[in-house]
């Protein structure tokens, strides 16, 4: 699997985890804010940090973000 594709399952897959949602709600958020767009654009240094930066970075970008 393509190390890109890999890191935007973990996000999802944590993000829904961290905060209790089922996995059509966390993918509805991710499209809704283009957060797949942040990751791929923030990959290099998103991915070398840990889980709970990475989730509330995630958290961070959502509340600034315009939803579609």
């Amino acid at each position: 699997m393509d190390k890109l594709i890999a890191f935007k399952v973990f996000c999802l897959e944590n993000y829904k985890i961290i905060h209790n949602l089922n996995g059509k709600t966390a993918l509805d958020i991710f499209q809704k804010h283009k957060v797949f767009d942040y990751i791929t654009s923030y990959f290099d240094v998103l991915h070398s940090f840990g889980r709970l930066y990475i989730i509330n970075d995630i958290d961070e970008y959502i509340s600034h973000s315009t939803p579609l």
